[in-house]
């Protein structure tokens, strides 16, 4: 759903001293100053603190508070499209990765001009593994295919023999024993071939061959390349991984506060930073069951929903969980403004009496905006018997701010 976000005034230096004129012609048009006070001096040890964001730091007047229509409220309870903030990666299940390793020992030749990122087919031709010991075993296999012929053949005569009373049942018995073994033989032989990629159908004394060849065992695209021209190698040195990104799914790291509030279903929205500001959707797939003690997180994995971003492995996302109308404390949008890398309200007691109103400022989270309405949770608690500011609180930090040009000078 569109959230739409707080108009807020922007806080760089140029937009403050704009913001700070703005605000002081206003004052000047609204009330005149107060004569100094004597007793209002500074401190005995010349000591003036420059941080307005202290209890009692900003002060309006009674007119001012009203030609500004800044309004006093308390927090609501409403039902929000609230949203759960998450840090991550995107990543891949186990079985999306394969190793590339040779099937026998063996000089490599003739290897394809893959570079690490090329995307690779399944079953494409990497390169060639050549050994003297591929003729032998090729060659034991027609011999044993030839000898076995021979002894059906043969024992199907001794079988004929001794039906017609002229053969000997120990000769039938022998040859026999001579077949199963053969065929057991035979057997093993072809599938170390057909393992090591040669094709025992079509294998020929004129097709013997020292070479087999490298194929990519599945589609994906190359991480990790070892592999060249004139290396020997075992069955157990990988040559390459692949990875197949069409399993790609989102990880995501959920403070152990709020991993009671996801369930399986819900929407996310995501961003990779080192890509753009274009958002991407999701879906919570699976609630991890370890919690990590480190970071005090539990893990999340989400499905990616229609576009994807471009694959790079553990690549870093922020995302957002949304929690479909939760019950969030939430304050009008002119309630908050933001302050650097900061938001904020404003707190005060507008029934203390005399002709000034004392302002404290108190650090929020903004959360999801809807309806003019924003969920905010609270990082400095609410001071008892004060009432927030609930509309116009940019003209509360545009004091804050006059005063603080004011101790500069």
């Amino acid at each position: 759903m569109n959230n739409p976000t707080p108009n807020h005034f922007p806080a760089g230096p140029g937009s403050r001293n704009l913001l700070l004129l703005l605000f002081l012609a206003f004052l000047g048009t609204c009330a005149a100053p107060p004569e100094p006070d004597a007793s209002a001096a500074a401190p005995a040890d010349g000591h003036v603190d420059e941080d307005h964001h202290d209890g009692g730091g900003i002060h309006l007047s009674t007119e001012q508070i009203a030609a500004m229509d800044i309004a006093f409220g308390d927090t609501q309870q409403l039902k929000l499209n609230d949203y759960l903030t998450a840090t991550g990666s995107l990543g891949l299940p186990p079985n999306a990765y394969a190793a590339v390793s040779a099937r026998a020992s063996g000089f490599v030749r003739d290897v394809a001009n893959y570079v690490e990122g090329d995307y690779v087919k399944r079953g494409a031709v990497l390169g060639y593994l050549e050994n003297p010991d591929f003729i032998d075993l090729q060659q034991r296999y027609l011999e044993a295919q030839a000898e076995l012929t021979y002894l059906r053949q043969d024992l199907a005569r001794q079988q004929q023999l001794y039906a017609d009373s002229a053969g000997v049942l120990n000769t039938v018995q022998r040859l026999e024993s001579s077949v199963a073994a053969r065929t057991a033989t035979l057997a093993g032989l072809r599938e170390r071939l057909e393992y090591l990629g040669i094709r025992t159908a079509d294998l020929t004394p004129e097709s013997i061959t020292q070479r087999i060849t490298l194929f990519a065992p599945r589609t994906g695209y190359i991480t990790t390349i070892a592999l060249h021209a004139g290396m020997y190698v075992e069955p157990s040195t990988q040559l390459m991984e692949l990875i197949d990104e069409e399993h790609l799914h989102l990880e995501l790291d959920v403070f152990e506060r709020d991993i009671g509030r996801v369930e399986e279903g819900q929407r996310v929205t995501y961003r990779i930073p080192s890509l753009n500001n274009k958002v991407y959707e999701a879906e919570v797939h699976v609630i991890g069951k370890e919690f990590n003690p480190e970071n005090k997180t539990v893990r999340v994995h989400a499905h990616l929903v229609g576009e994807e971003p471009p694959f790079i492995r553990d690549r870093f996302a922020n995302a957002r969980i949304w929690l479909d109308n939760a019950t969030a404390t939430a304050l009008p949008e002119g309630a908050v403004v933001r302050e650097g890398e900061f938001s904020y309200v404003y707190a005060a007691d507008p029934s203390a009496g005399g002709d000034e109103v004392a302002f404290t400022p108190l650090r929020v989270t903004p959360g999801a905006t809807e309806d003019g309405y924003t969920a905010v949770r609270f990082v400095d608690p609410l001071p008892a018997g004060l009432r927030l500011v609930t509309e116009n609180a940019y003209y509360v930090q545009a004091q804050g701010m006059a005063g603080e040009l004011g101790h500069e000078h």
